[in-house]
């Protein structure tokens, strides 16, 4: 199966941007690899502060996570606020706080026709044991300013639609899009600000030659892009080019199925207010109400790419768990897409050589926060005294990484086994 052959995105998005083929040789200010979120958004910003920008993708903009992604605006990181405090300064805390608002902003400015809507989002749990934890996350949002409130058993079923959930929290911040068309949106943003769009445009190889980088697109053996500064924007669809950067991620596959669309009575109940939910366990699942009324669910699925239904059936049984009555319900759309996951749960910013920026592993929270990053990243070249929210820190490849799948699976199978054993 095609990787997005069933993508509910992909059925319904709006026409995609009219990318150029490589031809010749080019000269920017900045190199952008990887047409996704974190590159577009970084791009946009670059052109529209004056600078000449450059974005290749080896396929085309959002290929990869950004146009298959569940489509959730959620501020925020894995950390809550006081740790972020201890472990980088409020600076940063305020920075992700925030990211959910640069988005939806950015599309306004832009018009970008994504179907955005800031509607909130709920993390809300299937366990009593868990409510604690949620609390003092609402809390510590709370004191920052946030617009947030606990939901008791009641209201998060009436919320929700489902009723295992036993409670959770609302944040006001946050909502939902059509990743794809909002993706496409940037590209065409960003063509319109000037940028120049290659795809499909693979870099073959990097070199420095008096002071500038040369990189070779491999679809044209004669074609070289001539910059000052090059940024790495590829996450989970990091390839060979940088195989040490490659190794610091696990391209955790995510799985999603819709429904057919639901009748006007069930979404008078499911979902009423278009909150999108993610659920609190370890292995957790995610829902929304999609385009044309449909029921979408997601979740972490097998290192092994699905080859047909019976792959999503663990999926299908979650979406049967939470809303009983659709075991009678068709599903229409199957897809999957890798997401980014890093062993500490934080995005990584490096700087592995002179004038050269990557950044991955957004760990679940990328629409938002590769959003975000992106910009950041293109103030910080605009002007260096402008901080970026996170550290740089060194392209540390895990530890055996090409048996990732196994260990990875392991772990996944442990913490499901730990959700399943709390009370």
């Amino acid at each position: 199966m095609e990787e997005t052959l069933h993508s509910i995105w992909e059925a319904t998005a709006d026409n995609p941007p009219d990318a150029q083929l490589p031809e010749g040789d080019y000269t920017a200010n900045v190199l952008v690899v990887g047409a996704g979120f974190t590159g577009l958004s970084c791009a946009l910003q670059l052109a529209k502060r004056g600078a000449s920008v450059i974005v290749v993708d080896a396929v085309r903009p959002g290929f990869g996570a950004s146009g298959r992604n569940g489509g959730q605006v959620i501020p925020g990181l894995k950390y809550d606020p006081d740790i972020l405090d201890q472990m980088y300064g409020e600076a940063t805390t305020e920075f992700v706080g925030n990211t959910a608002k640069t988005t939806f902003d950015l599309i306004e400015e832009h018009n970008i026709s994504c179907a955005a809507q800031r509607t909130g989002w709920i993390q809300a749990s299937v366990k009593n044991s868990h409510i604690p934890t949620l609390q003092s996350r609402m809390r510590q949002w709370e004191r920052r300013g946030a617009a947030v409130r606990m939901l008791d058993t009641a209201s998060a079923q009436a919320l929700s639609g489902s009723k295992r959930l036993v409670g959770g929290w609302l944040d006001e911040r946050a909502g939902q899009l059509h990743p794809l068309n909002y993706v496409r949106g940037l590209a065409r943003a960003a063509i319109d600000a000037g940028c120049i769009l290659l795809a499909p445009a693979t870099v073959k190889s990097t070199k420095r030659v008096d002071g500038k980088w040369h990189a070779s697109i491999k679809e044209v053996s004669s074609t070289v892009v001539k910059c000052d500064h090059i940024v790495v924007a590829t996450n989970g669809y990091s390839g060979d080019l940088f195989p040490k950067l490659r190794r610091t991620v696990v391209p955790a596959n995510s799985f999603q199925v819709a429904t057919k669309p639901l009748s006007d009575e069930q979404l008078a109940v499911v979902l009423p207010k278009r909150m999108p939910v993610s659920d609190s366990r370890r292995i957790g699942n995610y829902f929304r109400i999609g385009p044309g009324g449909r029921l979408m669910i997601g979740g972490r699925g097998t290192f092994r790419d699905p080859t047909s239904a019976n792959d999503f059936r663990d999926l299908i049984s979650q979406l049967h768990a939470f809303y009983p009555w659709t075991t009678s319900m068709p599903l229409e759309f199957f897809w999957h897409g890798k997401v980014a996951m890093t062993m500490d749960h934080l995005p990584h910013i490096h700087q592995p050589t002179k004038n050269v920026i990557m950044a991955v592993g957004y760990n679940g929270r990328g629409v938002a926060l590769a959003t975000s990053m992106g910009k950041a990243i293109a103030n910080h070249l605009l002007a260096p005294t402008n901080p970026l929210p996170l550290r740089f820190t060194d392209i540390k490849p895990m530890p055996f990484h090409d048996m990732h799948r196994t260990y990875a699976t392991m772990a996944i199978w442990y913490y499901r086994l730990r959700d399943y054993l709390e009370s």
